[in-house]
């Protein structure tokens, strides 16, 4: 089962719209302290500019908070915050700074800028999802190694590490709801013949697909 979808990795990206810049930032966390530890980072890197505005969210506590930062009740830190709810993003902290260009953009100018700024970030970071998943110990013949690896990768899992000697040691991660079936896939392709050794579950952050 995935347990959420999440941030891949901080980025920064910016987006310039009449003249005004407006920095994105995003990063994954587990905490408040984190998006709060990042906000005020922040705010102090680019001091001299009118806005930081922010929002986050935590899986965990459900917990959810945002930053207009001066800017017109609405515009800014809410709509980021629906930006990335609609997006069924969780555990990530995103801040959108802006620096004034002198033209004014309205309501409807600042929202698609600061939520732009948002997507901008998101894109580049990537999103991944925290996911339970079953841990095996491989062990099949150098003929099987290329199936066995695209049988992972049928299955949304991920070889972790890779021994080679007399024949391929693989350590491999499959999500939970899988596993069964993954065991029965390594039987058929190998006749019997390979060793699939179920381990612990462990809740994982695997690339989204």
């Amino acid at each position: 089962m995935i347990e959420y979808i999440t941030i891949r990795s901080y980025a920064e990206e910016e987006l310039v719209e009449k003249r005004s810049r407006f920095i994105g930032r995003v990063w994954p966390i587990h905490s408040e302290e984190e998006a709060r530890q990042h906000i005020q980072d922040t705010a102090k890197e680019f001091h001299d500019a009118r806005h930081t505005c922010w929002c986050y969210q935590l899986h965990e506590t459900s917990v959810e908070r945002y930053s207009d930062d001066g800017e017109p009740q609405g515009t800014a830190g809410q709509p980021m915050l629906e930006y990335f709810r609609n997006k069924g993003i969780e555990n990530y902290c995103c801040t959108v700074t802006r620096y004034f260009g002198g033209i004014l953009l309205g309501t409807g100018g600042l929202v698609r800028a600061y939520t732009g700024a948002a997507d901008l970030a998101a894109s580049k970071a990537g999103i991944s999802r925290y996911q339970t998943c079953r841990e095996f110990l491989v062990e099949c013949t150098y003929s099987l190694f290329e199936r066995l690896r695209g049988a992972v990768e049928s299955f949304s899992g991920r070889i972790v590490s890779s021994e080679y000697s007399s024949s391929v040691l693989l350590s491999v991660l499959i999500p939970e709801e899988s596993a069964g079936a993954f065991e029965r896939k390594v039987t058929d392709l190998s006749s019997g013949n390979a060793v699939c050794l179920p381990g612990k579950l462990r809740t994982v952050q695997m690339p989204l697909t």
